[in-house]
């Protein structure tokens, strides 16, 4: 009898963890040590029965940083994040499997490998690795070759191909840090299993909808693991601390593709199956576990006839949501709409940025009523769409759900209200859009509200009014200096600053709604930030207006002031904002701060922000997946830095 499993691990992490293996892990591990933290990453969307107590990263792993890992520190790392076709691997495969195989398992221990928390590697390789002459046969096999860890190797697919470079880069680790970490790499067989997509999964999604199989290669033999037996002899192996290198992982005993058929027959009993001749050579493989067995007090004990009706259960217990699944699926990964996109480029490049960490399959939608928008050259598909006005909500809200755009991020303050007021509407429409709260927005828009709000709550925010003598007083001191603005939109474009009162007054005889502020001397500066859906800050970034041109920072630089920004926290979170934000401000000499007016919306010079460690497009993403950001924290670039904004030839082909 077997010895209970038992961990010698307390952080681990999994890579692909939303697979069939890294499902069957993940259950595994919920009922194990209570004490036991787990982080998974997979580039597809939280599974619906994961483990609430475990953390979970959607996104691209390749983007995965030796920050972001060292914040949880893993102890153990299991790597079974990998893509692969089904049979014969296409034409498109081969930049694939280089970005999602070769790549990433490179990228994943380039940031781990010098982490001193990490002290076991378990990379799940592949039974592809070996020579296929050793158990491709043209002719029917009387019997299964056993394959040895010391048989030829001769990969004969990408897959294996990259399976066996990540095998030589931990050989090649294992001469550097053997003393820090151990690695193991453990070539697993044919792999099935519940919600997989292997032949017998397939067979029984057709076989429950009442249709044929077709049946290939009848007589060929494979090593059938199941994933529940491969995530548990997995966590096994990484116990077993003094097991490194290679080892097979499979059953040792290999079973006909005709038996499958016929414990299919025995659930099935009406089936229909189709044989079929082919010219794939017959395959007729199993794992040697000699070595396994030495070393590993356990062996897969699920057969065929075991496995089978648990997958069929599995499969009839989702019947209905199944079709709910594959329509959500067949939508693709959601794609994003940038509104009033105009000449935004920079905001482009980073929304696309953001999206590819997320899912490489992520489109960027730009649009704007200009068919002419020069943001069009810079966004995956274009769409001149119609005024943000309530009557075009409905034709808005059609083509955002014939074309999967789900997100939307408005960038023009003109906009604001409207995606504001229709949040839940749009949201009904399974469409998330990185816009603040109607209070919140009109409060910002509305330099007069926005000062009101400031002083009712106890902010400082800069006293405004629409009578200069208000500011003034009965008798205006003669030195005294006065701001005119206009109380919507960008108030800069028309600025009167530091004017004395019978000048401000003339000034205000040009705008349309002028409103006053007293001027203060100060140094100005903007602050880039994000708020949670929780209403919490998650980030800031002050930075100096070093050259400002109409209105928007041409030159500007980061500096860091932490007591600054704990002041600032409080109040930004009062405002009731969702999402990213500029605030404007002045600090004067005697450590004041006088705040003069708030954007709910990612500002002209932002993309500083972002390089400065406010991610702002890539937190909405997860948001609007339902992420928790605490799995995403903020984390400030050390140092200040400077953006210079200037214009660029692009030359594209045509």
């Amino acid at each position: 009898m077997p010895q209970p499993l038992e961990l010698p691990f307390k952080r681990i992490f999994i890579s692909g963890g939303a697979g069939v293996i890294g499902q069957e892990m993940t259950r595994r591990l919920a009922t194990l040590n209570a004490d036991i933290q787990v982080l998974v990453g997979d580039i597809k969307p939280r599974p619906v029965d994961f483990p609430a107590q475990f953390q979970y990263r959607q996104g691209d792993l390749n983007f995965l940083t030796e920050a972001e890992i060292a914040d949880f520190a893993p102890d153990l790392f299991i790597h079974l994040a990998a893509t692969f076709e089904r049979s014969t691997e296409t034409y498109g495969f081969w930049e694939e499997n280089f970005r999602h195989n070769v790549q990433l398992s490179h990228h994943l221990m380039t940031v781990q490998k010098d982490l001193p928390s990490l002290r076991r590697v378990v990379f799940a390789s592949s039974y592809l690795i070996y020579d296929p002459a050793l158990y491709n046969f043209t002719e029917v096999p009387a019997a299964p070759r056993s394959l040895r860890e010391t048989d030829p190797i001769l990969p004969r697919n990408l897959t294996g191909m990259a399976k066996l470079a990540h095998e030589i880069e931990l050989r090649f680790l294992d001469t550097f840090r053997a003393q820090q970490f151990s690695t193991v790499a453990p070539r697993i067989y044919r792999g099935y299993g519940r919600n997989g997509r292997d032949i017998t999964s397939r067979w029984v999604r057709m076989l429950l909808a009442g249709e044929e199989i077709t049946v290939y290669g009848a007589e060929s033999f494979f090593d059938y693991l199941y994933a529940a037996d491969t995530a548990e002899g997995l966590l096994r192996l990484a116990a077993a601390e003094t097991v490194t290198g290679l080892v097979n992982l499979g059953t040792g005993r290999a079973r006909r593709v005709a038996e499958v058929v016929d414990v299919l027959k025995q659930n099935f009993p009406g089936m229909r199956a189709k044989y079929v001749a082919s010219d794939i050579p017959f395959e007729a493989s199993q794992a040697d576990m000699t070595l396994w067995s030495s070393q590993i007090d356990w062996l897969p004990p699920t057969t065929l006839e075991v496995a089978i009706p648990e997958i069929i259960a599995f499969e009839r217990a989702r019947q209905d949501t199944l079709a709910a699944t594959e329509a959500s699926a067949a939508k693709g990964p959601g794609h994003v709409l940038i509104s009033s996109i105009s000449a935004k480029v920079p905001l482009a490049h980073a929304v696309k940025n953001a999206a590819k960490r997320l899912n490489p399959g992520i489109k960027i939608v730009g649009g704007d009523l200009n068919p002419q928008a020069l943001g069009f050259h810079f966004t995956d598909e274009s769409w001149a769409m119609p005024m943000t006005t309530d009557e075009h909500l409905s034709a808005i809200i059609g083509h955002c759900q014939t074309q999967g755009i789900t997100r939307i991020i408005p960038t023009r303050d003109g906009e604001l209200a409207f995606w504001s007021r229709h949040r839940a509407a749009l949201a009904d429409a399974s469409i998330a859009v990185l816009v603040s709260p109607p209070e919140a927005v009109q409060r910002c828009l509305d330099k007069l509200e926005f000062s009101t709000f400031g002083q009712e709550n106890g902010l400082p925010i800069i006293p405004t009014s629409l009578s200069i003598d208000t500011l003034a007083g009965d008798q205006p001191n003669p030195n005294a200096a006065f701001v005119v603005k206009e109380r919507h939109g960008a108030g800069s474009l028309s600025l009167g600053l530091n004017l004395p009162y019978a000048a401000a007054v003339a000034h205000a005889q040009t705008l349309s709604e002028p409103i006053f502020q007293p001027f203060i001397q100060g140094r100005e500066i903007s602050v880039d930030g994000y708020v949670s859906r929780s209403g919490r800050v998650h980030g800031l970034v002050a930075r100096t207006r070093d050259v400002v041109v109409r209105g928007e920072s041409q030159i500007t630089t980061t500096f860091h002031d932490p007591q600054l920004l704990a002041r600032l926290t409080p109040i930004i979170e009062k405002l009731g904002l969702y999402g990213p934000f500029v605030l404007q401000a002045l600090l004067t000499p005697d450590d004041g701060l006088h705040i003069i007016e708030c954007n709910s919306r990612f500002g002209g010079a932002s993309t500083l922000g972002i390089a400065a460690g406010v991610d702002s497009f890539f937190w909405f993403l997860q948001e609007a997946a339902g992420a928790d950001l605490q799995q995403f924290p903020f984390r400030p670039v050390a140092g200040p830095l400077r953006q210079v904004r200037m214009a660029t030839d692009v030359v594209v082909a045509v």
